[in-house]
């Protein structure tokens, strides 16, 4: 029997999630790319995980977005590689993301319903984490 390995490590879903929200209205802002490096550099899910890593991650997000199914298969990719106790978390640090830049736009909310569906977040649970990250990224 051969061990099974996974093209993702659970920091990569994460990391994918984030990027993918960032690309998702096809403009790429300095602030959610802060806030990519913040959370990658600062989160104890993190610890461990190859900083470099992320340009790789990013290049694969853009080449799943250029093909038809490419968000499937990228949610495939989270669901085959991200374990369930993950899934508040991701959704967590892609609402972060979306709100960086202190606007929700429309692709990123479609990508965010997207992810709460995908994931099985609860509409409860999910509302307290849009609202947490609406508090965490107000300005004046």
């Amino acid at each position: 029997m051969t061990e099974e390995t996974h093209p993702l490590s659970p920091q990569d879903c994460l990391v994918a999630l984030m990027i993918a929200v960032s690309m998702s209205d096809e403009n790429v802002r300095t602030s959610e790319l802060v806030k990519i490096d913040s959370a990658v550099n600062m989160l104890p899910i993190f610890a461990d995980f190859d900083t470099d890593h992320v340009r790789s991650l990013a290049s694969l997000v853009a080449d799943l977005f250029e093909q038809e199914d490419g968000l499937d298969a990228l949610f495939g990719l989270i669901r085959d590689n991200l374990p369930e106790r993950f899934f508040e978390t991701a959704y967590a640090l892609a609402c972060d993301v979306a709100a960086a830049d202190g606007t929700l736009r429309e692709a990123e909310l479609r990508l965010l319903e997207e992810i709460r569906y995908e994931l099985d977040i609860d509409r409860l649970h999910a509302a307290a984490i849009e609202r947490g990250a609406r508090a965490r990224h107000i300005s004046l």
